[in-house]
């Protein structure tokens, strides 16, 4: 551990590694190879990893006239919105000097290569998605300056947390469908272990309670179109009176429901209204357009761009949700029967 609890420094890695402080700062400098061994480099990572060494960004900055850097942690780049959070973070950071590397953990293919592992990615500090938790852990970057995005406030990792408004987006669903006369529900939910959809599933489960007469069935899916399809055609074909409405957790899974509406004979919205949320560029290719909750994706990367800004300056970052919209679209209609 460092001394008196201090900030540990390079002559601590050195010590721990057992080597001199000259080794410390090749290793992490990437300028080891021919000079020293590879079990001694390895030896000095760990080392540096296991106290939490960081080398000192201002002083290297002015030394090497490099930009500050920012680690944006993602669940995946597989969907167009963490690109837009990836965007408008981007934007901010350069308006203030920062460049912006971004760090997605696909599920199935696992963490990538350590970004702490060289000094060329020391990082200024982390904005990360609760989807991605374990990818955090992984790579240590909850013990760097943490802004959480889509996170429980109460019980967030990070210095502070920026969320969507997404309990008012599922209030705008629910109210709406409910207006049109809807009763039976079924939520086709993402089988993601993510605070946001706990959040959602609350607060449709609570909207819907409040009405006299409704039902609420839930079905869960990864979110995948082939997963919501299969999901959705099991849960419609059940015994019982059917859903009139169908909520979905994202807008892939609304396209699975489509699929799976069309398989069972059933059109969209006239047997069947759907919602997604999202609003993906998904949204209006499929027919009839979804009704869905338009979440700005570039405006949540700049609120967490900003927010590690305020966390880097001790000051207090800017409070309140982001609000989302409810966008209504063709399909959502009062249903047929009774």
């Amino acid at each position: 551990m460092a001394r008196n609890g201090t900030r540990p420094t390079s002559r601590d890695v050195a010590q721990a590694a057992g080597v001199s402080q000259a080794a410390v700062s090749l290793v992490l400098g990437d300028k080891w190879r021919g000079r020293v061994s590879e079990a001694t480099a390895e030896r000095v990572r760990k080392a540096a990893r296991d106290l939490g060494y960081r080398p000192n960004l201002a002083a290297r900055n002015l030394r090497l006239g490099h930009t500050r850097t920012v680690l944006l942690v993602v669940p995946a780049l597989t969907t167009e919105f963490f690109a837009g959070v990836y965007t408008g973070a981007a934007r901010v950071a350069a308006d203030h000097g920062f460049g912006v590397v971004l760090y997605p953990s696909p599920e199935g293919i696992g963490p990538a290569r350590d970004p702490f592992a060289s000094a060329q990615a020391a990082l200024d500090g982390v904005i990360a998605s609760s989807m991605a938790a374990d990818a955090l852990s992984a790579i240590r970057g909850d013990q760097l300056p943490l802004v959480m995005l889509d996170s429980d406030p109460e019980g967030s990792l990070g210095a502070a947390t920026v969320n969507l408004d997404i309990t008012d987006g599922v209030r705008q669903v629910a109210e709406h469908l409910l207006h049109l006369g809807h009763r039976r529900f079924l939520h086709l939910a993402a089988d993601v272990p993510s605070w946001t959809f706990d959040v959602r599933a609350r607060e449709l489960a609570t909207r819907i309670a409040a009405v006299p007469g409704t039902s609420l069935r839930t079905t869960r899916a990864p979110i995948t179109i082939d997963d919501a399809r299969t999901a959705a055609e099991t849960a419609l074909s059940a015994p019982g009176p059917r859903p009139t409405a169908l909520v979905c957790d994202d807008d892939k899974l609304a396209a699975g429901a489509y699929k799976a509406a069309r398989r069972l004979g059933l059109r969209v919205p006239d047997d069947l209204s759907v919602t997604g949320l999202d609003d993906l560029a998904l949204a209006t290719a499929l027919d009839p357009e979804l009704t869905t909750v338009r979440l700005d994706a570039e405006l949540f990367g700049e609120h967490g761009m900003r927010a590690l800004l305020a966390v880097l300056d001790g000051r207090e970052p800017e409070a309140g949700d982001i609000p989302v919209e409810l966008v209504v679209r063709g399909s959502t209609a009062p249903p047929s029967g009774p």
